[in-house]
């Protein structure tokens, strides 16, 4: 009898050990989340509707698809090719301004590679427009 009184005495689960672990993993779980941090593009936009962009023979006129299909002067380019094009129609009019025409359902990754190309070929008006 004395013998299994002292065996279930000593049957106890230390809890310390197990609870000092889920404190050291919530610390670390508290302390990477806050080096987390989400990346995005801030752009200032007008209040109200702006006005469409008209494509006239004096702008360069780059349009986004839906699909992320770059279209320049009613052909479609390759996202590598958008600076040379550029390029060659700012050579032929140094004062038109780029103006890019993205769709609401494009990425926005696009429409920076193309804002950054132009700028590339030296272009620094570039403009952002709705599709007609």
């Amino acid at each position: 009898m004395n013998r299994s009184r002292s065996s279930r005495d000593n049957t106890k689960v230390n809890l310390t050990p197990m609870l000092d672990v889920v404190f050291i993993m919530l610390i670390f779980f508290i302390v990477t989340a806050t080096f987390v941090k989400e990346v995005g593009l801030d752009v200032n936009r007008p209040e109200g509707d702006p006005p469409p962009v008209s494509p006239d023979k004096k702008s360069i006129v780059v349009r986004v698809t839906s699909g992320d299909r770059i279209i320049i002067a009613q052909r479609e380019v390759d996202v590598l090719a958008v600076r040379a094009n550029i390029e060659r129609m700012h050579a032929e009019n140094p004062e038109a301004p780029v103006i890019v025409q993205p769709h609401p359902e494009s990425s926005t990754v696009t429409t920076v590679r193309i804002i950054d190309s132009a700028k590339l070929a030296g272009v620094h008006d570039v403009k952002l427009g709705q599709v007609p």
